[in-house]
């Protein structure tokens, strides 16, 4: 049975009830109180503390967790009822349960209840009141504070969730806003470097500009010089007077005795024109590896003039172009930054190197080659099935120059086959791939495989 402090003095006000309780002599903690809106009791032994209920610095009443995780549908197996308990009482009139207070100390329990709505109560609890009303009562307190507790949890719980999202959207905003410092600082640093370089150009221009005009100064003085020389030397054998000497002398046949402005003497001095003749010349053929009677001169030669000529094909038309710096403009840079992301293991970023690379130039094989292994890596079969077989068709015609990217292309389309559960044409695929390279055992063990898959798959069927 219950034991019952019977002993207790209470008084109000309009607004509050304020109860005392003497404990004489029995223990109770704070975790012993359970608080509703018409119903306090006070238990006699420890429990577990869950918050509706204040310490004795002014905190609200608590509940215990086995009243909050319990079933309560019949009042007898509800955790409140469980004896012993020092009091209960239901309330005359609703009070504000979240508000009120109790307080432990000096062997008694100080409640300050707060009433609803201000009135004068006749008496603290409810009389004349049956047992089923009793019961009701008993359960609807229990059941609200479940459900209050409930609230609180959930309530705890989104806020904790925002707090988080809270804490996830400013540490990324930190963390952008140190991205663009860093991208600031590289752009500073980039542009401090470029007027650098053409201050550097220009002064270099300056240098140059100024050399080929000393030069030119230079040139026209010694031209001066020797125009002087030859004026001198032209008024030293210039006759003077022509009244002293009227008669020339008759020159000799001496080598001496010629003068240096003679006719003859000049005709003598230049040289015979050349003849005209034509050189031709005889540039040396491509040679291929392979051997003359396996030669297909033709289809390599057709192969060459085909990839020379998807060099040479590159879309500039593409909106995309305007945004983007020289180097990321040519299709092999980039095809070489989609290979060294997809060795890094950023098979995303490689393929989106390989798709500008493709918008840029779409006839070259590799391109197609190289994004049909990064969906691979990606799971992406149908993709990397789509991409093989357009560079199976770009690698046309089929020579010696081309065998190691048509293996590769069948290869992955196979493998590609294989994954999707389809092993006839992956088996074809492979086979196709010994065809080119029969020596490869890599390729020879993976076909065999294949073959072991399909018995089984034909066996259990």
């Amino acid at each position: 049975m219950p034991l019952w402090l019977r002993e207790f003095r209470w008084h109000q006000s309009p607004t509050a009830v304020f109860l005392s309780l003497p404990l004489r002599g029995a223990r109770a903690t704070p975790a012993n109180i359970f608080c509703s809106e018409r119903y306090l009791k006070v238990g006699g032994a420890p429990r577990s503390p869950r918050a509706l209920c204040r310490c004795p610095r002014g905190a609200a009443l608590l509940r215990s967790s086995a009243e909050q995780h319990t079933r309560r549908t019949p009042w007898q197996r509800s955790p409140v009822s469980i004896p012993p308990f020092l009091f209960e009482v239901i309330l005359y009139a609703p009070i504000d349960d979240t508000n009120s207070t109790a307080k432990i100390g000096n062997g008694n329990i100080f409640f300050t209840l707060y009433k609803k709505e201000p009135a004068m109560w006749d008496s603290l609890t409810l009389e004349n009141a049956d047992k089923e009303q009793l019961q009701y009562l008993r359960e609807n307190a229990v059941l609200k504070a479940q459900q209050k507790a409930k609230e609180e949890t959930e309530a705890k719980k989104a806020t904790k969730e925002e707090h988080k999202k809270y804490a996830l959207e400013a540490t990324m905003k930190l963390e952008e806003a140190e991205r663009k410092r860093i991208e600031d600082l590289k752009e500073k640093e980039r542009q401090k470097v470029t007027e650098e370089l053409e201050l550097w150009k220009n002064q270099q221009k300056d240098a140059d500009k100024y050399k080929s005009i000393q030069k030119e100064g230079e040139l026209h003085q010694e031209i001066g010089q020797l125009k002087g020389r030859k004026n001198e030397k032209m008024t030293k054998t210039r006759i003077p007077n022509e009244g002293t000497s009227k008669t020339r002398p008759k020159p000799t046949k001496g080598h001496g005795s010629c003068s240096i402005f003679s006719p003859n003497v000049k005709e003598e001095q230049l040289p015979a024109p050349r003849s005209a003749a034509t050189i031709k010349v005889n540039f040396t053929p491509r040679v291929f590896p392979t051997a003359l009677r396996e030669s297909r001169v033709a289809e390599e030669e057709e192969w060459l003039h085909k990839q020379a000529e998807a060099r040479r094909t590159i879309s500039a038309d593409l909106s995309e172009l305007q945004d983007l710096k020289e180097e990321e403009k040519n299709p092999d840079w980039l095809k070489d930054k989609g290979n060294k992301m997809f060795a890094m293991g950023n098979y995303l970023a490689a393929v989106n190197a390989y798709n500008l690379a493709l918008r840029l130039n779409n006839k070259l094989p590799l391109l197609y080659l190289n994004r049909a292994a990064c969906h691979l890596k990606l799971r992406n079969l149908h993709k990397a099935i789509e991409d093989s077989s357009k560079a199976l068709e770009l690698l046309t015609p089929p020579v010696p120059d081309n065998e190691d990217a048509r293996m590769k292309a069948y290869v992955r389309r196979g493998t590609a086959f294989c994954q999707l559960e389809l092993y006839t044409e992956g088996l074809q695929d492979y086979e196709a791939a010994l065809k080119i390279d029969p020596k490869n055992k890599n390729i020879e063990k993976d076909a065999e495989k294949i073959r072991h898959l399909i018995q089984g798959t034909m066996q259990g069927s």
